[in-house]
């Protein structure tokens, strides 16, 4: 009976120790992250300088005007972070860093109104109504969509590069259909879903290949609409599976049944979200090397910014599918992310999360760093599985 009582004292022992073991891990990470949300905090407002990226080796802030794409990605990630704390310091924050983005509303020179506009303006209105940030929404739709050509069927998502393109549309334009579907939400007028809708069905008919993967780029001839080529401008070839590109097509055809219930886009997500899961190259802890077709792997790059675009469509085609490896692959993701390899030290001031993103690499920029939409879509995911 004593030998009985002594073993059972001593696996009591080591239950508690690994118990104390588990909190105290818990206790790291959670005490990572409200760091790196702290940092955001402390970063000096600045209407002509939105924090992009950062270069640990340089230890340099990679600092853009509003107009870049990227723009509204940081408020968004200070919106956001005021739901996950329920701290009011971020969202008074948020608000100034929004306010930095309001002249965009004008600018038609771009096809990423959705990216700059509804990941500020729109995460603004998730917290408050506000009829000042419905307007904006509104003018900005109106500019995006002056941007639309009826012949092709499709907003035109470029205007460098004219020597080699005559109407080029790339898979990321779907991320920007959401705040045209809102826009016609909040103005009634349904001009702008229809284009959305007319947009989503000339992307689902180019874009994608016969094993659902898709091409980044489909330049069109805008008085015919007939297709002049199909390239991979930021991935590895023409031919290659870039990881962010699929990560669009996954999250815009997801988000694009939720407005309209049309099957063939929910098939679309599903399609390419089952190529991806499936995909050879995928690595087991769920962060995609930042082409699948990179000859270098299992030494190129990761992308931690496709990893989290992609975890947080899943969430939502899950709830859609019932499908619980859609699930699981998020879960995954989330659980690689909340550690010390992709956690930035707490000794880094820049304003981001996570580290090991992957921007342009054809271009060698931002290669293996902290960017602002990996962030912005990592902390999308926390919500979107709290929400469940």
């Amino acid at each position: 009976m004593k030998k009985f009582k002594n073993h059972f004292l001593t696996i009591l022992f080591l239950l508690l120790i690994i118990s104390c073991n588990s909190k105290e891990e818990k206790y790291s990470v959670e005490n990572a992250l409200k760091n790196r949300y702290e940092k955001l905090l402390n970063y000096t407002p600045d209407s002509l300088s939105f924090p992009r990226s950062y270069s640990i080796k340089k230890n340099e802030i990679k600092k853009v005007p509003s107009k870049d794409w990227t723009s509204g990605f940081y408020a968004g990630n200070l919106w956001q972070i005021y739901e996950i704390t329920g701290n009011k310091e971020y969202k008074e924050l948020a608000k100034k860093w929004t306010a930095f983005i309001e002249k965009e509303k004008y600018n038609d020179r771009t096809h990423d109104m959705g990216f700059k506009v509804f990941c500020s303006f729109g995460q603004g209105l998730k917290h408050e109504e506000n009829q000042h940030y419905k307007d904006v929404i509104i003018k900005s739709s109106q500019t995006l969509i002056s941007r639309y050509n009826d012949t092709v069927g499709s907003i035109r998502s470029w205007d460098f590069n004219k020597k080699r393109w005559d109407f080029p549309v790339i898979i990321d334009n779907m991320m920007n259909l959401e705040m045209l579907f809102e826009a016609t939400k909040i103005s009634k007028d349904s001009t702008f879903h229809k284009i959305a809708v007319k947009h989503a069905n000339t992307t689902l008919k180019n874009h994608f290949r016969p094993d659902n993967s898709c091409f980044h780029v489909v330049d069109y001839n805008p008085t015919n609409g007939n297709i002049r080529m199909k390239v991979t401008h930021q991935g590895y070839n023409d031919a290659s599976v870039w990881a962010r590109g699929q990560g669009w097509a996954i999250y815009g055809y997801t988000m694009a049944y939720r407005y309209t219930k049309d099957e063939k886009y929910l098939a679309q997500a599903e399609a390419t979200a089952n190529f991806y899961l499936n995909h050879k190259n995928l690595p087991k802890d769920g962060v995609p090397y930042w082409d699948f077709e990179d000859p270098a792997i299992p030494n190129a790059p990761r992308d931690v910014s496709a990893a989290t675009l992609i975890s947080s469509a899943m969430i939502e085609l899950y709830q859609f599918t019932k499908n619980e490896t859609y699930l699981n692959y998020s879960k995954k993701v989330i659980t690689s992310l909340k550690s010390k390899e992709y956690i930035l030290e707490p000794t880094i001031k820049a304003p981001f999360i996570l580290n090991h993103s992957t921007g342009n690499w054809p271009k060698k920029d931002e290669i293996d760093e902290p960017i602002v939409y990996g962030d912005y879509y990592f902390l999308e995911t926390l919500l979107r599985m709290k929400s469940l």
